[in-house]
């Protein structure tokens, strides 16, 4: 778990470093597309595999291991109800609260979760995804709901 989390903080570093230098180049909102660009596709090979299967929940529960052996505590509860396929990911450890810090950001989530959010709904349309709670604004730990329509 160490050298999986060690380089996980590596590249989140150079991707706050990045998204700095293009808030400083071009300002927020074409820092934010810039960074965009070729994300979605990323997303598409990362998470399209497990989101081909029947449910939501059978995708993210796959993915537990990966995240937990990069330190972060992921759980996934299944919360599907009238016709939506939907499932909480829960994750209890923010590995990024101390390098945001590092690189002039307050809170890691603009620059991590809302961007990977945002690529995850550019990739995948007809999934919906909301940031319930996060732990960078006190909360214990951080909750991210995903919905689309029920296979049938």
């Amino acid at each position: 778990m160490q050298e999986a989390n060690k380089q996980l903080i590596e590249v989140a570093g150079k991707k706050f470093a990045r998204f700095s230098k293009l808030i400083a180049e071009y300002g927020e909102d074409k820092a934010w597309e810039t960074m965009l660009v070729g994300f979605p596709e990323q997303q598409k090979q990362r998470m399209g595999p497990l989101l081909a299967l029947p449910t939501l929940i059978a995708g993210f529960k796959l993915a537990i291991p990966s995240f937990n052996a990069i330190g972060m505590e992921m759980e996934a509860l299944d919360i599907s109800n009238g016709g939506i396929d939907a499932a909480l990911e829960i994750q209890k450890v923010c590995p990024y609260l101390k390098v945001c810090k590092e690189y002039g950001f307050d809170t890691p989530c603009h620059v991590i979760c809302e961007m990977d959010m945002e690529a995850s709904h550019r990739a995948f349309p007809e999934m919906k995804g909301d940031i319930l709670c996060r732990k960078a604004t006190g909360s214990p730990v951080c909750i991210f709901k995903y919905e689309r329509p029920a296979k049938t």
